[in-house]
């Protein structure tokens, strides 16, 4: 699907215990979780009191986002960004069916206005002022792998540079049994045509199978939706020379990796 390669120019990881890029690779080649480490993300680019009330998706989602383009040394205002969530909030999504089965004149607005998919896309529009495109992408599983071919479309059709985002949160009430998820995880990555950089590049194809198992950040985060992210981040802690994501419907992005 892509001839060309693309540079990592930032990379940005959240969950708890591993609240950086820098503590996940640590992990990632044998090292311990972070024992002081927050219990939440702090997203910079809100205001403290948007920061204090945004949710744990929007909050981690935002986080990441930001440290790859400080990672980077990019304006976060002037980049088209792909935000990808295989469920977005499930806690909000059981509290509106909840309210609206019970009392659907109690629903909250600003619960309402945070329940879209879109949420943090919006949220990271607003704090940045960017006024470029932003996309928002769900595709259960295989949320990750289309969020990438989606930047690896955008840079091909001209754009310098697309910031990718990928998070998701614990699953909530009923809908656990049938979109499960565990615990709160954030990764980010800066992709650019720049070719003069000593930063890792990749490539990516289609092919038909089955995604990798992946490595240490892969296992230790398996319940989350978006685990199926991680053994990207864990070849590029490691310096794996490959790795297949799930795409979906019985294929995988096979993601070739180039490191400086």
């Amino acid at each position: 699907m892509s001839g060309h390669d693309v540079a990592i120019a930032g990379i940005a990881y959240w969950s708890r215990g591993l609240p950086s890029w820098a503590a996940a690779r640590d992990y990632a080649l044998g090292g311990e979780a972070v024992a002081d480490a927050p219990a939440r993300p702090s997203p910079q680019l809100l205001p403290a009191n948007e920061r204090r009330r945004a949710p744990e998706t929007v909050a981690v989602a935002l986080d990441v986002a930001l440290a790859a383009c400080q990672a980077a040394d990019r304006d976060p205002a002037e980049l088209p960004s792909v935000f990808a969530s295989a469920h977005g909030d499930m806690a909000i999504t059981d509290y509106m069916c909840q309210t609206l089965a019970a009392d659907p004149r109690a629903l909250s607005p600003i619960r309402f206005h945070n329940s879209v998919h879109n949420a943090a896309a919006g949220y990271w529009t607003i704090g940045a002022g960017c006024m470029r495109a932003a996309t928002a992408i769900c595709a259960e599983r295989a949320s990750f792998a289309q969020g990438l071919i989606e930047a690896l479309a955008q840079l091909a059709e001209g754009s310098e540079a697309v910031l990718l985002v990928g998070y998701d949160g614990p699953s909530a009430g009923p809908l656990s049994a049938i979109t499960p998820s565990e615990d709160l995880l954030g990764g980010a990555l800066l992709l650019s045509r720049a070719a003069n950089t000593s930063a890792p590049r990749l490539r990516a194809r289609l092919d038909e199978g089955a995604a990798d198992a992946g490595g240490a950040l892969t296992r230790r985060l398996s319940g989350n939706a978006m685990a199926t992210m991680l053994p990207l981040f864990d070849a590029l802690a490691t310096g794996a020379a490959q790795v297949r994501l799930d795409a979906g419907s019985g294929r995988a992005l096979v993601v070739e990796l180039t490191h400086g």
